[in-house]
């Protein structure tokens, strides 16, 4: 059955606009995990705490950027607090008490928003509305602001690391912490900083996903599983391969929706991730030593 190249355009800036987000919610997590070898399984509940911040700030202000910046900062300075305090008496131990660790702080955080907020959804009003011709439909630019608004914090992101002297600290500590701690690098609080940068990251697309989504206490659950997927498939550790990997997977399933429902093309993401770790194991773009 031949498909209508009309139908493969669409599907397809779906699936880059979609994976957008989840390479910025993905960013964070293999960020933490190439520099301090942390699973983090409260990166979805960041992301949720984001997207709540941001319904209050934008409810007192009307501000979208304000709302977005507040959240940013704010998670930022909780996942300081939470790596300091949870995180940081585990260097060192075995690797499993670490993911029990943020396996607990996930259901604290979360059970948290559900007796702060409630149940009920909430929403975030969309700061660019209007719609554009894409062939046959009716597309929102706020979704088009989404994944300029991703690529554009990673773009910053990348420069910081490449140029910045915190970046350069962060490159050192990945790739030998102890020579790093030796040439008088703080590591400890490299190791602070690049767990508040990551929950940044994740609350900023909290905020910038919320829009299209209700806001409520269990939001982070499918997007930190598919943020999973992508740092494993794109390699554990690596930046560039996570959002590669982001991308490609987003228009797998995209395209996959051509012929099945959406809830059903998420299959396709689990089949990649089998695959990967079954032929290649270190992910498409990780090192052999990962």
């Amino acid at each position: 059955m031949a498909i209508p190249w009309d139908l493969i355009v669409v599907q397809t800036v779906n699936g880059i606009v979609t994976g957008m987000i989840l390479a910025l919610v993905a960013s964070g997590l293999t960020l933490i995990f190439g520099i301090m070898d942390v699973v983090n399984f409260a990166h979805g509940e960041l992301f949720m705490l984001g997207a709540y911040i941001g319904v209050l700030v934008l409810a007192s202000t009307g501000s979208f950027l304000l709302a977005l910046t507040t959240a940013s900062l704010v998670v930022a300075l909780i996942g300081a607090a939470l790596q300091i305090v949870t995180l940081r008496p585990l260097i060192g131990r075995d690797p499993l008490t670490t993911i029990l660790a943020t396996f607990g702080a996930s259901l604290v955080l979360q059970n948290y928003a559900l007796w702060q907020f409630g149940p009920i959804s909430r929403k975030i009003a969309e700061p660019v509305s209007g719609q554009f011709h894409l062939l046959y439909l009716e597309y929102p630019w706020y979704r088009l602001v989404i994944a300029v608004a991703s690529a554009a914090i990673i773009g910053a992101f990348w420069l910081f690391l490449k140029f910045g002297r915190y970046g350069i600290w962060i490159r050192a500590t990945t790739q030998d912490r102890v020579m790093a701690q030796a040439m008088g690098i703080p590591v400890p609080w490299v190791h602070t900083g690049v767990f508040a940068i990551g929950a940044a990251m994740a609350a900023a697309s909290g905020v910038l996903f919320g829009p299209l989504v209700g806001v409520e206490p269990y939001m982070g659950l499918p997007w930190v599983l598919k943020a999973f997927i992508v740092v494993v498939v794109g390699g554990m550790g690596s930046f560039g391969g996570s959002i590669a990997a982001a991308i490609f997977v987003s228009l797998l399933e995209s395209y996959a929706s051509i012929w099945v429902s959406p809830s059903q093309a998420i299959i396709v993401s689990f089949v990649v991730l089998i695959l990967t770790l079954l032929f290649r194991p270190t992910g498409l773009f990780g090192s052999a030593s990962r």
